[in-house]
């Protein structure tokens, strides 16, 4: 069958102050567009998950990147993109929250300043080889929920067995300051789905004085289409009813009893 949908998934940490009318904005576009998916605006940025045929996926991101209301806020928007043959969301979504991703840790500003980052190349590189530029030992972090991580990640990686994200800070701390921390001496790449998880990860843990820490820059679906199924293990969980794709970004042809989110 044709993959005739365009899936994309696209964040961005940047200050927004009046989210009502970007909310009502966005939800009349999508709609008049017929796409379908979630929004989540928040004073520090959006976070998208959305499916449409390719004209009205191009025409959205269009609109986002050069309508007024935004200012420039989105002409560099990293979209990470997928096809399948039918739509995979039921509705279209656009809310408000406190945080596009809750980790409950308002110090953490990803707007103001990234975590280091990088590609997709140079960590299969590494991981190549066994250890980072300068030679220490690469240790992966997966800063996803557990049964996410139970469909698929990297060999190796280490995680923590959380239900939800805002788990993650107390796990982290409490491994960084034990005497048998898989973490002293060693370059940490934390790791998600698209990124987004992994830059607040990366920036808290920063702030746990760990002074070799770098984010994968555009997460597993990045990961896979820039270098495709080396080094991990199984497919990526997705957020819509494709549930999981694999290291060729196909729909997942396993049951995953139905799960179709997170937080």
């Amino acid at each position: 069958m044709a993959m005739q949908i365009v899936n994309i998934a696209a964040y961005k940490f940047v200050g927004i102050s009046d989210l009502e009318p970007w909310r009502e904005l966005l939800k009349e576009r999508c709609d008049y567009l017929e796409l379908k998916g979630t929004i989540v605006l928040a004073p520090e940025g959006i976070n998208l998950f959305l499916a449409a045929e390719s004209t009205a996926i191009s025409a959205f991101l269009s609109f986002l990147r050069h309508d007024e209301l935004f200012g420039q806020r989105f002409t560099d928007l990293d979209v990470k993109d997928s096809h399948s043959a039918k739509q995979p969301f039921r509705r279209m979504v656009v809310r408000i929250a406190k945080e596009i991703i809750t980790m409950r840790h308002p110090m953490i500003r990803p707007a103001e300043h990234r975590a280091p980052a990088i590609d997709p190349q140079t960590l299969k590189l590494w991981l190549d080889r066994g250890h980072d530029d300068e030679g220490r030992k690469v240790v992966l972090l997966d800063t996803r929920n557990a049964f996410e991580v139970e469909i698929g990640t990297f060999e190796g990686a280490v995680d923590f067995g959380i239900e939800r994200f805002s788990e993650f800070p107390e796990k982290i701390r409490r491994s960084a300051n034990s005497d048998q921390s898989d973490f002293k001496d060693k370059t940490i790449v934390s790791f998600c789905t698209g990124g987004i998880r992994c830059e607040k990860a990366a920036l808290f843990m920063r702030e746990l004085d760990l002074p070799h820490v770098f984010q994968l820059d555009g997460g597993i679906l990045r990961y896979f289409e820039q270098v495709g199924g080396a080094h991990w293990r199984g497919e990526c969980f997705v957020f819509d009813d494709r549930v999981a794709v694999d290291p060729e970004l196909r729909q997942t042809t396993q049951s995953y009893e139905g799960r179709t989110g997170c937080d």
